[in-house]
């Protein structure tokens, strides 16, 4: 079977969204699951290895996600990959052949199956249409990832991903550990920067030496505790498009997972930054802060 387009992999995702009945943040993969006769446990937190499991046995189906790792964002995110496989076409023949399969969840897996699944993941616990209203009022770059981390109680690698994929900024989101790039993510904008020259893909390089995350990363003890720490760049630096194009680089130690997101914001505007649709999602915005004072 060929690999699943984007807007099947979303449309399948944020359907049994709606059809659980979810209208805002957060969407639970575990009532998802029990909806569907789906067995959740949690595997011992002395396992560690693969972040979730999808196991079959005849018409039962079963889902043993990692504690080892005890960000339950984390945990929510690989359920939700399991569900992926479950759903997806094509899925539950290709990686259960044997009856049970083992996944490596969170954008870092290269197989095409866990690509996929990692992408229903994000669609089904950041539905569109519920991810852009809760946009529209968080602050823009790693601020507003953390906050809406917060509202879809998803990880921040995870919320970062699905941030760059929705914004209408020109933002990057790299995820990297010491010196070497794991994963990476383009907003549609950024990619346009580059004009008619593929935007240079980051995944599998090393992380650019003199960039503010070179550094950070640099301190092992600074990514364990969860630091910050941010400034002003050139999009050269990481890109090598040119120099002159300013920008921001962020940067949050990922804890006991050792890794370390980096949000890349460019603040070069140009004449199409315009959108028409920026004007109806403001009124939007509007009305959905108003209308409550006139129920009053």
């Amino acid at each position: 079977m060929p690999p699943l387009g984007r807007a099947i992999i979303h449309n399948t995702a944020e359907k049994i969204a709606v059809e659980a009945g979810y209208a805002a943040l957060p969407v639970c993969p575990k009532i998802i699951a029990e909806k569907y006769d789906i067995l959740v446990q949690a595997k011992p937190d002395a396992a560690k290895g693969c972040s979730g499991m999808l196991v079959r046995n005849g018409q039962q189906f079963g889902i043993l996600y990692a504690t080892h790792i005890r960000s339950e964002g984390f945990q929510r995110f690989s359920i939700a990959h399991e569900l992926g496989h479950y759903f997806l076409p094509g899925h539950p023949d290709a990686v259960l052949k044997h009856g049970i399969h083992q996944s490596q969840a969170g954008f870092v897996a290269r197989d095409r199956y866990e690509n996929e699944a990692d992408a229903f993941a994000a669609s089904l616990l950041m539905p569109a249409n519920l991810f852009k209203s809760a946009m529209r009022k968080t602050d823009d770059g790693l601020e507003g990832i953390i906050a809406l981390a917060t509202a879809a109680n998803t990880s921040l690698t995870a919320t970062a991903f699905r941030f760059a994929e929705l914004t209408k900024d020109a933002v990057a989101v790299v995820i990297s550990e010491g010196e070497a790039i794991v994963s990476c993510g383009y907003s549609d904008k950024i990619k346009n920067l580059a004009g008619r020259v593929s935007m240079p893909w980051l995944y599998g390089k090393p992380v650019p030496t003199g960039t503010l995350t070179a550094r950070f990363n640099a301190a092992p003890a600074r990514v364990a505790a969860a630091e910050r720490e941010e400034g002003a760049l050139d999009m050269a630096d990481w890109f090598g498009l040119g120099t002159g194009v300013p920008g921001r680089e962020e940067v949050i130690g990922l804890g006991g997972y050792g890794r370390t997101l980096t949000v890349i914001r460019c603040d070069l505007r140009t004449d199409d930054d315009f959108d028409p649709e920026d004007e109806a999602e403001d009124d939007a915005y509007l009305a959905d802060r108003w209308t409550p004072r006139f129920r009053r």
